[in-house]
């Protein structure tokens, strides 16, 4: 069984930097891409950051170029450096992962497969 625990969440002002790890057990890491949802009050979740198993990293437009998503697969962690924060990105952030080796797939379009239970982001402006 895939296990996914969020850290790292917390208060911070505008312009502030939080990073988010995401520890994964029951899957073969290094083969497995992930990924970053978030989801805010009253709002449906969304995709923030995926990270393909070879490293490849796509982001969501509101926040290229102020988070970064990376992976260290001998601490099978997934990590979201989040920079120049925004109240708007006040929001409950979700770690997720797909099966391992799917984006070996041509046309691979990442999936969630997995989720973990969250980790509060708060913002305050």
């Amino acid at each position: 069984q895939v296990q996914l625990v969020e850290s790292g969440g917390g208060l911070v002002q505008a312009g502030g930097s939080l990073r988010l790890s995401c520890a994964a057990s029951g899957t073969i890491f290094i083969l497995t891409p992930m990924g970053w949802y978030r989801q805010a009050p009253g709002k449906q979740r969304e995709l923030v950051a995926t990270i393909t198993s070879g490293g490849r990293t796509n982001y969501a437009d509101s926040v290229k170029g102020r988070f970064t998503a990376s992976r260290d697969n001998a601490k099978n962690t997934v990590y979201l450096e989040m920079n120049s924060l925004k109240p708007e990105d006040t929001a409950v952030y979700y770690c997720s992962a797909d099966h391992p080796q799917a984006n070996y797939s041509p046309n691979y379009s990442y999936t969630p497969r997995f989720w973990g239970q969250g980790t509060q982001v708060t913002v305050s402006s």
